[in-house]
């Protein structure tokens, strides 16, 4: 049986940085996580920082020349110039929040530098500890705030819509119950589709489940294909992967082959600073060659390690590894998705009533290739304005069309998914491994129906199939070259993706 909730504010799918910053900003909100608030999120996970022009040697324009940079012509000149613009006061008021950021003597922030930035600009907390010091500061917050409710142990199972499409609302299973949750406005802040590959670094929970659950509504998804990989994440078996964050080549660690060569030379001028797609996939050449690939910090950081990045000493320690010593194994693995549900500048998907914002939202600002540290100062800055315009809606819309929840799939076959789009969606792709993969993609709808991860899984391949082309985060091995700059724009019209492209 289904019970039925009315919330007068947003409903806001998601409790990570995004999803709470739209919470506080709205000022009254619904939250639904799937998970205990601080965990299961990806915001609450990340090492390196935030990256906002906080230093008198910097501007929001060199921020943003790096951005489009790294973005590998993909970036929308608006969002990359808002985000950089926005930037510096949306990590001032996570630190009036109490986020504690890493200061100077003379309160100035501790700025790092990383991989294709031109300035030392990435705001951090303890070395490695950004994300989770930053979310327990946002937690704080929004539990003290009466008006934003939170709903632990919630997954969206259907986002509601009226007769004329409208998303009036959203079915949730709470607690092993279907409840009716009818409001003005949804937020999407579901993360990214970690969990659809065998090696991440995301949590479990996050798998793409948004991105689904919008384009199962008909809301337009744009550049699904883009998947950041992140160069090194510690290769000691789990899943999933603990990180070795970017700042440890900021501070000077050196990327060698067992035998102990420096590698990164020879794959760009670079070297451990290139960007994030040009490192993971020299690791994974140098993987494959059989040479296997490690990060060497013994002289870079050292006995300095315990102090400095304790989060990667004690994922090393754990495996038996003492990184100040010896080198850290590594591998590429999932860690970001540029593409996401289609937005404007305030969060609006294509569907009246829906917001997204965050990593599952693709507003255009990351392009091809995520910048390092851009992921949780877009979660922060468009978070807030998506909260702000949702909390603007003033229309509820009509009875919803259905009440059936969309289907699981079981983990048997989500784990044979995982592998496959590791092996075929992965680092390198090519046309062969990308056919085979959607043939067993598909294969899956008609066993199990439209599950929300499955169709995430297909809008990727396909649109990784459909782009004869190599850019940023997206390499093809049989089209190495790069062509003209267009995003991709995918809808999905009765359960089949149509794949059209559209200048920008």
């Amino acid at each position: 049986m289904t019970t039925r909730l009315d919330f007068d504010g947003p409903i806001i799918l998601g409790a990570g940085l995004a999803g709470l910053s739209a919470a506080l900003a709205a000022g009254k909100a619904l939250v639904l996580s799937p998970t205990p608030l601080a965990t299961g999120c990806s915001s609450a996970w990340a090492q390196g920082g935030m990256a906002a022009a906080l230093s008198g040697e910097d501007t929001p324009e060199l921020h943003a020349a790096d951005t489009v940079a790294a973005g590998a012509g993909l970036c929308d000149p608006d969002a990359v110039a808002l985000l950089t613009r926005e930037g510096p006061q949306a990590v001032r008021d996570l630190a009036a929040l109490g986020a504690p950021f890493d200061r100077k003597p003379d309160n100035a922030f501790v700025l790092s530098l990383e991989a294709a930035h031109s300035k030392a600009r990435v705001a951090r907390v303890g070395g490695d500890g950004a994300g989770a010091a930053i979310m327990a500061a946002v937690i704080a917050k929004v539990r003290a705030t009466p008006s934003i409710e939170i709903r632990e142990n919630a997954r969206a199972r259907r986002l509601l819509q009226d007769a004329s499409g409208r998303v009036v609302g959203v079915l949730a299973e709470i607690d092993g119950a279907l409840v009716e949750i009818r409001g003005p406005a949804v937020i999407l802040a579901t993360g990214g589709v970690g969990g659809l590959y065998a090696v991440t670094t995301t949590p479990a929970e996050v798998r793409g489940e948004g991105l689904g659950l919008a384009a199962l509504a008909g809301a337009t998804i744009a550049d699904p294909e883009f998947v950041q990989f992140h160069p090194t994440a510690i290769d000691i078996g789990r899943d999933p992967a603990p990180l070795a964050t970017e700042a440890l080549r900021g501070e000077g660690s050196i990327l060698r082959s067992q035998d102990g060569r420096a590698f990164m030379a020879d794959y760009h001028p670079a070297k451990e600073l290139a960007p994030r797609d040009v490192v993971a996939r020299a690791i994974h050449a140098e993987r494959i060659a059989g040479r296997g690939a490690f990060l060497d910090a013994t002289e870079a950081v050292g006995d300095h390690f315990p102090r400095e990045f304790p989060a990667v000493f004690e994922a090393c320690q754990s495996a038996g590894i003492d990184p100040r010593r010896e080198m850290i194994p590594v591998v590429p693995a999932v860690h970001y998705h540029m593409g996401g549900v289609a937005t404007d500048l305030d969060g609006r998907a294509s569907l009246p009533g829906l917001y997204a914002a965050g990593e599952c939202a693709s507003t255009g600002v990351q392009g091809a290739n995520r910048l390092a540290s851009n992921s949780l100062l877009e979660a922060a800055v468009f978070g807030a304005r998506a909260g702000r315009a949702a909390a603007s809606e003033g229309t509820h819309g009509g009875e919803p069309v259905s009440l059936e929840p969309l289907p699981d799939l079981p983990d048997a076959a989500l784990q044979i998914l995982r592998k496959a789009m590791s092996r075929d969606a992965g680092v390198i792709r090519d046309a062969a491994g990308l056919a085979r993969l959607l043939e067993q993609v598909e294969a899956l709808e008609p066993a199990y129906g439209p599950c929300p991860t499955v169709v995430a899984a297909r809008l990727i391949v396909e649109a990784a199939l459909a782009r004869q082309e190599s850019r940023g985060g997206h390499y093809r091995a049989d089209f190495p070259a790069t062509a003209e700059p267009v995003r991709t724009f995918v809808t999905l019209e009765n359960a089949d993706a149509a794949v059209r492209y559209a200048a920008e």
